[in-house]
C-alpha cells in the first residue's frame, strides 16, 4: 500500500470499535465533533509524507524493493538515523501546535521489541512490524495498567484484573482480561500494541504478556477522557480548537488474541526488559516532541513582553534569558543522546539512556518554572481578557481595540494572550503541565534510570587515582 493519504487514514477508522464518551456510547470517532479534532490532528503524520516540503524528512525508501514508506518506521541503525527521527518528530509536533501526532509511540514500541525478542516471538513481531510499515498503519500502545494497590504485585491484588492478564489459552490463541489506563491515541488508531508495565516474578507469569489487537476486537472497550471537550472559538483557543490527543481507559473483557499476534506469553523474565526497552526509545521521542513547545514558550514570552512595552525591563530580560537557557539545554541534551547512541549486536542504534533520561528530567523539573516566567511576562489578561464572542461582536470590538492596545495593536496583543493562555492556563495548558510530570515515566523513574545507566568507571577511576589508591 505504501504511504496512505490523510483521507485514507480517516476512512480506515470506520469500523465497529466500542467508544464511550461523556456518558454515552458513540458510533464512529469521525462522527463526533470533539473526537474528530483528534483525528484531523493525527492526520498530520499522513499529510507530511505527501508534502514535497517534508518529503526528505518524512519518507524512507526500502533499498531492496524501492518502495517508499513512512520514515517513522525506519529502524534506527546509526546516530544519524536517531537525529533524523528527532527532527521528524519535532517537525510534525510543530505542525501539530506543540502536540505529538500518532505514529511516534507505536514505532517506539516496535523498535524495542524487535531488538529484544528472539525465535518465534520475534518472527511474529517482525510480521506485525512489516504489515504496519507496508500498510502505513497507526499503532497505539497500551502499557500502563490501572495497578490497584501499588504496595502489591499483580498477582497479589484483591481484584486480579487490575493488570492485564491471560485467563485462557488454546491452539488458536489466548484470552485476556483487565484494563490499561493513560492509553493515548487508541480511539483513532489502526492497531493497539499491548506491553507489560513492570518487572515481574514467577507468580506474576499470567501478567507477563505482550500482544497486538485491532481496536474493534470483540470485548475491547475504550472510555475516552473528556478533557478539552466542547466547541471552541478559534480566536480564543488558537491551538486546542485544532489539535487534540485522545486518552482512554482501555478495557479488555475476555478479548481473544490469535497466536500470530502474541509476542510474549507468560514470560516474567521478559516483562521488565520489555518495559525498559520501550522507555529507551520512548523518552527520546518524548523530549523530541517537547522541543516545539519550549520554542513556543520562548517566543510567546518575548513577543508579549514587547507588546506590553516591558521588553527592556531588567527582570523581564532575566526571565527571557532563563527561558532560553532552559530551552537550549533540553535541545542540546536530546541531540547529545542521539549522537551518543550505540549500535548493538542486533544492528539497532539506541539513544544513550543516561543522556536521554537527563534530558527528560531537565525538561520535567524545569517546565512549571518556565510556564510561570511566561505568565509573568504576559500579565493578568491571560485570565481576565475578552472571549471570542465579544471579539466577534461589532458593537463590542471597537471598545476592546481601544482599551487593550499597548505597544502593539489590541488585535495582535490579545491574539498572543490567547495563545499563551491556551498553552499555559486553560485545560490544554493543564494537560501539558501534567504530561511534563508524568508522561513517558515519572520524574522519579527518570532519576532511577539515570542512576542505573550512568557509567561510573571514568569518575571512580579518577577519584581512586587522585586519592592514591590505584
Amino acid at each position: 500500500m505504501g504511504l496512505r493519504s490523510a483521507d485514507e487514514y480517516r476512512a480506515s477508522l470506520r469500523d465497529n470499535r466500542v467508544l464511550w464518551y461523556r456518558g454515552e456510547q458513540i458510533g464512529c470517532v469521525l462522527d463526533n465533533a470533539d473526537l474528530r479534532v483528534a483525528v484531523d490532528h493525527s492526520a498530520i503524520d499522513f499529510e507530511v509524507g505527501h508534502n514535497p516540503a517534508y518529503r526528505d524528512l518524512a519518507v524512507a525508501t526500502d533499498p531492496e524493493t524501492g518502495d517508499d514508506y513512512s520514515a517513522y518506521y525506519r529502524i534506527p541503525r546509526s546516530t544519524d538515523d536517531l537525529l533524523a527521527r528527532m527532527r521528524l518528530i519535532e517537525t510534525t509536533t510543530a505542525l501539530g501546535g506543540t502536540l505529538l501526532s500518532i505514529k511516534d509511540v507505536g514505532s517506539d514500541a516496535m523498535f524495542a521489541l524487535l531488538g529484544l525478542l528472539q525465535g518465534e516471538e520475534l518472527e511474529r513481531l517482525r510480521a506485525f512490524y512489516d504489515r504496519a510499515r507496508d500498510q502505513d498503519l497507526a499503532v497505539a500502545v497500551a502499557q500502563t495498567d490501572v495497578k490497584g494497590d501499588r504496595t502489591k504485585t499483580p498477582s497479589q491484588q484483591a481484584d486480579p484484573d487490575l493488570h492485564v492478564r491471560v485467563i485462557d489459552s488454546s491452539d488458536e490463541g489466548i484470552t485476556v482480561r483487565g484494563a490499561k489506563v493513560h492509553t493515548s491515541l487508541t480511539p483513532n488508531c489502526n492497531e493497539i500494541l499491548v506491553l507489560p508495565t513492570r518487572a515481574m516474578k514467577a507468580e506474576d507469569a499470567d501478567y507477563a504478556i505482550a500482544f497486538a489487537v485491532p481496536p474493534d476486537t470483540p470485548g475491547l472497550s475504550m472510555y475516552v477522557s473528556p478533557y478539552s471537550a466542547g466547541n471552541r472559538h478559534t480566536w480564543e483557543f488558537p491551538v486546542s480548537s485544532k489539535h487534540k490527543m485522545l486518552e482512554t481507559l482501555t478495557v479488555f473483557d475476555d478479548v481473544f488474541v490469535p497466536w500470530e499476534r502474541v509476542f510474549c506469553y507468560r514470560r516474567p523474565e521478559l516483562a521488565g526488559p520489555i518495559a525498559l526497552a520501550f522507555v529507551e526509545y520512548h523518552r527520546f521521542t518524548a523530549v523530541s516532541y517537547k522541543l516545539p513547545l519550549l520554542d513556543a514558550l520562548v517566543g510567546c514570552a518575548a513577543e508579549i513582553a514587547r507588546m506590553n512595552g516591558v521588553i527592556s525591563a531588567g527582570h523581564i530580560r532575566d526571565k527571557l534569558t532563563q527561558l532560553v537557557i532552559y530551552n537550549e539545554t533540553v535541545r542540546t541534551l536530546i541531540e547529545a543522546a542521539a549522537r551518543r547512541g550505540k549500535v548493538g549486536s542486533d544492528g539497532y542504534c539506541r539513544p544513550d539512556s543516561a543522556t536521554t533520561n537527563i534530558a527528560k528530567y531537565t525538561f520535567a523539573t524545569g517546565y512549571h518554572s518556565a510556564v510561570r516566567a511566561v505568565q509573568d511576562c504576559a500579565g493578568g489578561l491571560l485570565v481576565t481578557g475578552p472571549g471570542g464572542e465579544d471579539w466577534d461582536n461589532p458593537e463590542i470590538r471597537p471598545v476592546l481595540e481601544k482599551y487593550f492596545a499597548a505597544a502593539a495593536p489590541a488585535s495582535e496583543r490579545l491574539a498572543m494572550m490567547n495563545l499563551i493562555s491556551d498553552l499555559t492556563v486553560r485545560d490544554f495548558g493543564g494537560y501539558h503541565a501534567v504530561l511534563a510530570v508524568h508522561a513517558e515515566g515519572s520524574i522519579e523513574a527518570e532519576k532511577m534510570q539515570i542512576f542505573r545507566a550512568y557509567d561510573s568507571a571514568r569518575s571512580l577511576g579518577l577519584a581512586r587515582r587522585l586519592a592514591g589508591i590505584d
